[in-house]
């Protein structure tokens, strides 16, 4: 039996474009960060960023570092990284401390996830 890997751990960000109403979930593998030229690209935008945390929290729900678009308080579109696609993730659960595995592609399919090449790797600090 094989351990969890970062791969195997996806991260849910809430991400804000323009107005009030602009935001999207975007699932990224844990090994991987947002590409935000590829993600503007695919949404068809010119400028994406990460809302502050009152913002967040008021688009979803959810405090940063739990948010999950399982139970979400608004249904925004979810974009996820086709690396997910064919795998058992972890991800948030929507509070502190707490996690959970699902399938992901029955998670992408439940929300008509888009899926598309939106990460780009880690880069690795040097010293």
């Amino acid at each position: 039996m094989r351990g969890i890997t970062p791969a195997d751990i996806v991260k849910t960000l809430v991400v804000k474009g323009r107005g009030d109403d602009g935001y999207l979930f975007a699932l990224i593998p844990g090994d991987r960060s947002i590409s935000w030229p590829k993600l503007r690209a695919l949404v068809g935008v010119n400028k994406l960023r990460l809302p502050e945390p009152e913002l967040a929290l008021q688009a979803t729900g959810y405090e940063r570092g739990t948010i999950t678009p399982l139970g979400s308080t608004n249904d925004w579109p979810v974009y996820a990284d086709e690396r997910i696609a064919g795998r058992r993730v972890s991800m948030g659960a929507g509070a502190h401390g707490f996690s959970l595995s699902v399938d992901a592609d029955a998670l992408i399919a439940a929300y008509a996830a888009t899926v598309a090449d939106i990460s780009e790797p880690v880069e690795t600090i040097r010293r």
